[in-house]
């Protein structure tokens, strides 16, 4: 048996390891001194979690108390006994036999009384006759245990055992292929001076907090299945089960080696003092996360080079020596990708992700024959043209009655309202309205005039004066279709990208730097060049910093997840590290971060995309509102005239004669509405004989008579001291149901002329 020194030495080893989570299985007696031990060197504190196994459970009862005091918070678990009265029997008749002072038995002496009584019942089922034994030759130096010989009742006496079942002082005894069938297990947790049951485990249910729970249904392991526990440290909350250990090694980062992108990582030697220094914005990142953590951890920068300070491989290279166990983790520009991810584990991105295109741009000049459609987008000129036709039938609508300009044949009318709805587009139009309600919607027409044709004026001006600037290339499939040559950055999984792609490798071009990528654009694709390049989003925006007037970014980006540390599959410091990014990306710090290794340059204004587009005419998203003002208004001036005409025609809709239905009233109120209004005729009736008669008629018919020989008019003649106005039959009078007259179609009016009648006769008379 091991002696304490060892079992010190053993808990050393066990301090270096980052599991803080153990499983004790072993003796009684060589348990207590562990756990002993083990308190001395503070092992049963928070960060540690201990479960023992059944045969320290089992004999928790031998145990010192001081032993169990130093236990506190370990987990165990032991075959469950049911608290029986045949127990409770069975264990008061040992104690008055044996006068033992604890007379209760272990799960093993309990099983082994339940076994001879199986024994015995099988033995009386199989009611045995047969007493013979057949015995074999043995050797001389054999054993007392293989010298039995084997009863001819055996396999009656195996099959009656097997087929016995009761409930025995341990539990339920039942044989199944000659082995005896598990019990429940109690799952307990040391505190004080002994242990409480915090649940059960069942083959069946899994963990319950209660047995023979009607709650469960299927098998589960959740934590809200048992009860609370005290852990080491006296506290209610569980441990992680790992820590990096103060004392153990450092963990060996690697960073990959590269020439170009400095901004981002950047690896030097000095080999005077034969040390290396690794900068740039992604060491700063993982610093900060570093500094993040709740708990310190040493580390060290591992360049990933060979002997001559050059590259070692691609960055695939340097993810799957995180998987050798060569390098603890993997900081730098190394992006998540789904290959990679079978073999490591990934932290959360601290960069944007996508891949994008760069290409050249050229500067154009609006010249176009239809360069005056461009202003607009096409769905504004068709709804412009829609609302106008609209509004001119909703003018008509309200002015057809009232208005002489707006009446006349069919083709008139409908000309009528084509000429009124564009002519008010350019503030043409010579007719007068006279419908207040059409004024109101003429106003609001007015203004979405007013706004549209400054809006097209300004666009207009934008498109034929001002450069634009377009790119070389839009579209992926153009550089296939066109066999050019396109550049990515060496070691990047891009490569693989654009052979997917259907890219042609031997037109795939790579560079190293900023400066290389420019100095491939300026040759062009015909002359050893690039037509395009294709790499990941931080480093695309550095190279726009540098060269915004030259380049854009076009095309669809394809997607990946950013940049990322990379460590083992399973690392325990995977989620505490992407839980420190959060931190850091969502403070100042990464502001400041950004700010000291890209400065003003990380976005340059020439760049935005919007600025190089064909499209940039003015969309109906602009203007709906507006449409939707001129729209709601006419409607309403359209809600008031109807129910003010269906008021003025209400004896129309009241009429009860059986032989009036309701499309014979529609109809009349269809020609009523193309009939004039009365109201209009009246006005023209006043207007008509105020320019006949201007002033008192009466006074001038009284001179002309005085002057004449003439008899006095009769008073027939007047008409509340005005002469009589001939009035010719109406022509196409309306008379409804009731008799009542609805309205006078083009009255003829006649006055008779007295004065000039007068005088006809005055000369007669001298004549005569």
């Amino acid at each position: 048996m091991a002696t304490d020194d060892q079992i010190v030495a053993e808990l050393y080893k066990l301090m270096t390891m980052q599991t803080r989570v153990f499983i004790v299985h072993m003796l009684t007696s060589l348990g207590s001194r562990l756990f002993t031990k083990a308190k001395q060197l503070g092992m049963m504190s928070e960060d540690y979690a201990w479960i023992i196994t059944d045969g320290i459970t089992n004999d928790m009862n031998s145990m010192d108390t001081s032993v169990i005091e130093s236990m506190l918070g370990v987990i165990g678990v032991k075959p469950y006994v049911p608290k029986t009265k045949e127990l409770h029997e069975f264990t008061t008749r040992r104690q008055r036999r044996n006068l033992i002072l604890n007379p209760e038995l272990n799960i093993f002496g309990l099983w082994a009384y339940d076994s001879v009584t199986a024994l015995a019942m099988a033995t009386e089922k199989a009611r045995l006759t047969n007493d013979k034994f057949q015995m074999f030759n043995v050797p001389r130096n054999a054993t007392d245990l293989e010298r039995f010989g084997i009863s001819k009742d055996g396999p009656e006496l195996l099959q009656a055992l097997s087929n016995t079942t009761f409930k025995g002082l341990a539990g339920n005894f039942q044989l199944l292929d000659g082995q005896l069938q598990s019990s429940p297990y109690e799952i307990v947790n040391l505190v004080g001076h002994g242990a409480r049951v915090v649940g059960y485990w069942t083959k069946e249910t899994g963990i319950v907090k209660e047995l023979n729970s009607s709650n469960t249904k299927a098998y589960s392991t959740s934590k809200n299945n048992y009860g609370s526990i005290i852990w080491p440290g006296d506290t209610t909350s569980p441990p992680k089960g790992w820590k990096i250990p103060t004392n153990g090694k450092k963990l060996r980062i690697g960073v990959p080696v590269k020439d170009g992108f400095s901004e981002f990582l950047q690896v030097s030697w000095n080999s005077a003092s034969n040390s290396t220094e690794v900068k740039g914005y992604c060491i700063d990142v993982f610093d900060a996360v570093m500094a993040k953590l709740p708990y310190g951890i040493p580390y060290e920068y591992i360049p990933f080079a060979t002997p001559d300070h050059e590259s070692a491989g691609s960055y695939n290279d340097l993810v799957y020596q995180v998987y050798l166990g060569n390098y603890d983790t993997a900081v730098g520009d190394v992006t998540i990708i789904a290959n990679r991810s079978q073999y490591v584990d990934f932290t959360l991105p601290y960069t944007e992700s996508g891949v994008s295109m760069v290409v050249p741009i050229k500067v154009s000049k609006g010249k176009n024959a239809w360069a005056f459609l461009k202003p607009l987008s096409w769905e504004l000129w068709l709804t412009t043209f829609c609302s106008f036709v609209f509004i001119g039938f909703f003018i008509w609508l309200l002015e057809h009655r009232v208005n002489e300009d707006f009446r006349g044949p069919p083709s008139h009318q409908v000309g009528m309202i084509f000429w009124f709805a564009f002519s008010t587009m350019v503030f043409a139009h010579m007719e007068k309205i006279k419908n207040n309600l059409a004024r109101f919607v003429l106003i609001i027409c007015f203004l979405v005039v007013l706004i549209l044709i400054q809006s097209y004026t300004a666009s207009l001006t934008s498109t034929l004066t001002v450069h634009q600037l377009l790119p070389t290339v839009t579209d992926v499939n153009q550089l296939l279709k066109n066999k050019k040559y396109v550049g990515y950055q060496q070691g990047s999984f891009v490569y693989d990208l654009l052979k997917r792609m259907n890219f042609d490798e031997s037109r795939l071009v790579q560079y190293k730097s900023l400066e290389a990528c420019d100095e491939l654009f300026s040759k062009g694709s015909g002359n050893g060049g690039i037509a395009a390049a294709f790499d990941e989003i931080p480093f695309m925006k550095l190279f726009l910093a540098k060269y915004c007037s030259k380049y854009t970014m076009v095309g669809p980006t394809y997607k990946t997840d950013g940049f990322a540390f990379v460590f083992p599959m399973g690392s325990p410091l995977v989620a505490d590290v992407s839980r420190a990014i959060l931190n850091v990306t969502e403070g100042e710090k990464m502001t400041e971060i950004e700010r000291a290794w890209f400065g003003g340059k990380s976005r340059c204004p020439d760049s935005d995309t919007s600025l190089f587009s064909d499209t940039n005419s003015l969309g109906l998203e602009s203007f709906w509102g507006l449409f939707l003002i001129a729209g709601l208004a006419a409607f309403l001036a359209l809600i008031i005239y109807v129910i003010s005409f269906l008021h003025e025609h209400w004896t129309v809709l009241r009429c009860t004669d059986r032989d009036s239905s309701i499309w014979s009233k529609i109809v009349k109120l269809l020609r009523l509405f193309d009939d004039k209004h009365l109201s209009f005729h009246s006005r023209n009736i006043e207007l008509t004989g105020r320019n006949i008669c201007d002033g008192d008629c009466t006074d001038r018919l009284k001179k002309v008579s005085s002057h004449g020989n003439f008899p006095q008019i009769p008073q027939s003649l007047y008409l509340n001291n005005s002469p009589q106005v001939q009035v010719n039959p109406v022509e196409n009078m309306m008379i409804d149901s009731q008799a009542e007259i609805v309205e006078v179609v083009e009255p003829e009016i006649e006055l008779v002329n007295l004065n000039q009648n007068s005088q006809t006769a005055g000369s007669t008379n001298e004549n005569h």
